[in-house]
């Protein structure tokens, strides 16, 4: 038997305290998106698991973050202990059963999940500048290095090809700086040695091919079920630029890519975003307005996108007004933040003469919160008091070998476990340099003529670059610079994020 998910078209979100009527969030309104807000430990992780069951009952995908790893549970059935078999008897919740939700793992590190990479290219000088914390002098010179691929026909795909383009900005930089404007060699040394601390970081796996296609965030299985694609977090939160970065990337690209298709029973995908607080913290005024953009619009794409963090006050007001269905736990007014929380929280809701707002979330116990989504006209229902049903799914972390066994069965990982590494910057530069060398009548290899020797003008180039036997180059000098200053710097914070494709991501 199938469970009550309530009205046809709906997800069940729980049922009203005092009464046990259903509340629902409608689907055709799931693109208005959403927030879920709360302490820690009041149940924000079982209503988000809870919401995205029902969607994926519906046959909508789902994307999120995992960011303490207890939302892999989704793959496997539950196993209901005393407390979730109580609420569901209390809801009278008719067919729950345990069940197992189509899952895809993914992981930036390619450990926890199928790989999630894209190309130089694709993720843009300004996005990347902000990752590697770039100033506006050196953010500059990566955006000629850009120019210059693009003039020239060379492809970006990972950091060796980004290395590359820097060695020949540096090796031709009288030139570029008459054609392109100003570049100095303490800048492109600057450059690789923030790309080498990106790679300490484990970055670096992030760029490359195959990129990912988001037509594999939106699948749906033979018997219509939305696929939940999971981003293993747990490592990735700890940098929280680049965790930020990402879903941002993400959502630029759904932006971007995805036809306008109006209003539709049922929303495309839902995104979900975990931590928000992340995405907002100290981001500047330019940054809150594309995101502001992005959240009023894409939801014309068919995407619903629902934010996910400890206070409402996380998300600013320009955004905040743009989600329509709202979820609220237990805040605690231990301090001066925590009462400012609280009467933000209960100031966004419409009012219930039989509820006193602020005093109830206070009182909330786990696993209940106050709930206001949009009717089905669209307006929001005032809000009420919500016992929140449990998902069918397990309530807890998978095991290792659990994950190896989604993962062996995933639909995608044929195509993005195993990287691709085709002719792009890096390998055309070195190829020319050869050529040169052979046409000038020096040995193509490194070291196999003396430094007194002869040689033409591109012969001299290449060494220059990529060194003699007896010389280093260019890149080495700078590798080695870079190394020195990165020794004394790993395990710091250095990666810094901002929105992807809205900043100058380029497709390939």
């Amino acid at each position: 038997m199938a469970p009550d998910t309530g009205a046809s078209g709906n997800v069940l979100l729980g049922k009203t305290a005092a009464t046990k009527q259903p509340v629902h969030l409608h689907a055709r309104l799931g693109n208005r998106h959403g927030l879920v807000a709360g302490a820690t430990g009041t149940g924000k992780t079982v209503t988000l698991m809870t919401m995205i069951e029902g969607f994926s009952r519906l046959g909508v995908p789902v994307f999120v973050a995992d960011v303490k790893g207890d939302v892999a549970g989704l793959a496997m059935a539950g196993t209901p202990g005393e407390r979730v078999q109580a609420r569901i008897a209390e809801l009278d919740l008719a067919g729950h059963a345990p069940a197992a939700n189509p899952v895809v793992f993914w992981d930036v590190f390619g450990q926890n999940g199928h790989p999630v990479r894209t190309t130089v290219s694709e993720i843009g000088p300004l996005l990347l500048a902000r990752m590697l914390e770039l100033n506006d002098t050196q953010s500059g010179v990566l955006e000629i290095v850009f120019k210059l691929a693009d003039d020239r026909g060379l492809l970006l795909l990972d950091l060796a090809d980004l290395r590359a383009l820097l060695a020949l900005v540096a090796e031709e930089r009288k030139q570029v700086s008459t054609e392109y404007g100003l570049v100095s060699s303490q800048s492109v040394a600057a450059i690789q040695r923030a790309l080498l601390r990106l790679e300490s970081e484990g970055g670096a796996g992030f760029f490359g091919e195959p990129a990912l296609e988001l037509a594999d965030l939106m699948r749906t299985t033979p018997d219509g079920r939305g696929v939940i694609g999971i981003l293993a977090a747990e490592r990735l939160v700890m940098r929280p630029r680049l965790y930020s970065t990402l879903l941002l990337w993400l959502l630029s690209e759904l932006f971007e890519q995805l036809p306008e298709v109006g209003d539709l029973d049922q929303p495309r995908l839902v995104f979900v975003f975990d931590e928000a607080h992340l995405l907002f913290d100290d981001a500047p005024a330019e940054l809150l307005r594309r995101v502001e953009q992005v959240v009023r619009l894409i939801r014309s794409k068919g995407v619903g996108v629902y934010f996910c963090s400890q206070f409402p006050d996380d998300v600013p007001d320009e955004v905040l007004g743009q989600l329509g269905n709202r979820v609220q736990h237990a805040l605690r007014a231990f301090t001066p933040r925590d009462q400012k929380a609280v009467r933000t929280a209960a100031e966004t809701f419409v009012p219930n003469p039989s509820l006193d707002v602020a005093r109830t979330i206070a009182e909330l116990g786990t696993g209940e919160a106050l709930v206001s989504t949009l009717k089905p006209d669209g307006s929001p229902m005032p809000v009420e008091q919500v016992l929140v049903a449990p998902p069918q799914s397990r309530l807890g972390a998978i095991t290792a070998a659990e994950r190896l066994q989604v993962r062996a069965d995933s639909p995608v990982g044929v195509r993005y476990d195993q990287s691709i590494d085709r002719e792009s910057a890096a390998e055309v530069l070195a190829r020319k340099a050869d050529q040169a060398a052979r046409q000038a009548g020096a040995p193509p290899a490194r070291g196999g003529a003396g430094d007194d020797e002869p040689r033409g003008a591109a012969s001299a180039m290449r060494d220059a670059v990529f060194g003699t036997g007896r010389r280093q180059g260019l890149v080495e000098t700078m590798a080695k610079q870079a190394a020195r200053t990165v020794g004394s710097q790993i395990g710091r914070q250095i990666l810094r994020g901002a929105l992807g494709g809205l900043f100058g991501g380029r497709r390939r």
